[in-house]
């Protein structure tokens, strides 16, 4: 029997995804989390041998909860759902861990093989979004750049950016230019847009 965690924020999800795996005769769902950072402690109270983890919940996405089960659990293999088809979630999905990444819309049947698969040390990853990965090439951002960005989508001030970060706004303004060079977007705003949309903040 596969012991499975589940872990998504939408309640009528989690529910359906839960009922279709409970149909599988090999799959068992033993615990159901609906926030990032009740993974580990869910997971190390219940020994899951896979954890579906959906890549936006509050408390923390399933990308940190994916990377510290690889520390705290390395026995359970993660398999990242989402709804967004981001290619530069699967790279970060990966580099955090995950050996499979799935869009929820994927039939039901599709999401016990992967399952099953992953149980026999496979990669599972939908495979236009893997062809997206490799046509957009690597994420060009650096950690600070992805941060001032990700601040910067609200669309404050790069006095409240500066503030909000602890650096200078002259410091602020260098990694929105570079970020923006990077993109070949005309302001911030577009910067911070296009990175979101590749899935790179």
């Amino acid at each position: 029997m596969i012991r499975v965690l589940l872990a998504e924020d939408q309640a009528l999800v989690r529910g359906a995804l839960s009922a279709l795996l409970r149909l599988e005769k090999d799959i068992e769902v033993i615990a159901e989390v609906a926030r990032g950072d009740e993974v580990v402690p869910a997971a190390l109270s219940a020994r899951p041998d896979v954890a579906l983890l959906d890549i936006e919940m509050p408390g923390g996405g399933g990308l940190p909860a994916a990377q510290a089960l690889r520390e705290y659990l390395p026995s359970c293999r993660v398999v990242i759902l989402t709804t967004f088809g981001r290619s530069g979630y699967l790279r970060r999905a990966m580099d955090s861990g995950a050996v499979g990444f799935l869009l929820k819309d994927a039939p039901a049947t599709e999401l016990a093989v992967a399952i099953r698969s992953v149980m026999e040390g496979e990669r599972v990853v939908d495979p236009d979004l893997a062809l997206a990965a490799l046509s957009e090439g690597t994420n060009p951002l650096t950690n600070r750049e992805r941060e001032v960005l990700s601040v910067a989508l609200s669309g404050i001030s790069i006095a409240d950016i500066a503030a909000q970060l602890y650096l200078s706004e002259g410091t602020v303004r260098n990694h929105l230019s570079m970020a923006m060079q990077k993109l070949g977007a005309r302001n911030r705003m577009e910067a911070a847009r296009l990175a979101e949309q590749k899935g790179w903040l």
